[in-house]
C-alpha cells in the first residue's frame, strides 16, 4: 500500500505506480523475473500493464492506496506535501480478501496511515509488526527515486518480505 499517485501528466499507464521514475515496477521485475526491465516496454517508453497484471495474478499480490481522499499541498508527488483527508477503509478491504495475511507499505507516510488504522506501532523500515487478527504489517522503503537507496537494495528488502509472507518460495 502506497499513499496516492502523482498527477496524471506523469503517468505512463493508468494503474498503480504509473510514474516511470518510480522504482516499484523495475524492482518487481528484478525480484520476480530477474530483470529490472521485464515489466517495462523500452520501445514504447511505458510499463507493460498486461505483464504487470499477470505477475500480480500469479503471485496473489493486491495493490491499494492508503488514502481514499487526499489533498496535495503542492503540485508534486511528494508525501511531505500530501494530506490524507480520508484513509481507505482498510478493514473493509481486508474483509473482501480473506486470504490476505500481510500488508506492506511503501514508505513512511503510508506506514503511518496503516499504523493509525490498525492501532499498531510504526514498524521500523524493512521490518514487521503484528496487527489485529494475526495481520503482518510491514514498512518497506519508498520506491520513489527521491528515496536514497539503490534499486537492488530496495529489492532485497521487498524480497525478504515476500519470502516471509510466503509469496516467494525458495
Amino acid at each position: 500500500m502506497g499513499t496516492f499517485p502523482p498527477q496524471p501528466k506523469r503517468w505512463s499507464m493508468d494503474f498503480y505506480y504509473p510514474n516511470r521514475t518510480n522504482d516499484f515496477w523495475f524492482m518487481m521485475g528484478l525480484i520476480f523475473k530477474g530483470d529490472k526491465d521485464a515489466l517495462f516496454d523500452r520501445s514504447a517508453g511505458r510499463f507493460d500493464l498486461e505483464a504487470i497484471k499477470r505477475l500480480l495474478d500469479e503471485t496473489g499480490i493486491a495493490l491499494n492506496d492508503t488514502g481514499r481522499k487526499v489533498r496535495r499541498l503542492k503540485g508534486n508527488a511528494s508525501d511531505k506535501y500530501l494530506e490524507i483527508v480520508e484513509p481507505v477503509p482498510l478493514f473493509d478491504l481486508l474483509g473482501s480478501m480473506p486470504g490476505c495475511h500481510a500488508v506492506a507499505t511503501t514508505g513512511e507516510k503510508a506506514a503511518g496511515v496503516v499504523a493509525a488504522l490498525t492501532q499498531t506501532p510504526l514498524p521500523r523500515m524493512g521490518e514487521m509488526v503484528s496487527g489485529p487478527d494475526d495481520l503482518s504489517i510491514w514498512r518497506m522503503p519508498s520506491t520513489s527515486r527521491a528515496y536514497p537507496l539503490r534499486l537492488e537494495k530496495k529489492a532485497e528488502y521487498y524480497a525478504r518480505m515476500f519470502r516471509a509472507s510466503g509469496i516467494i518460495q525458495d
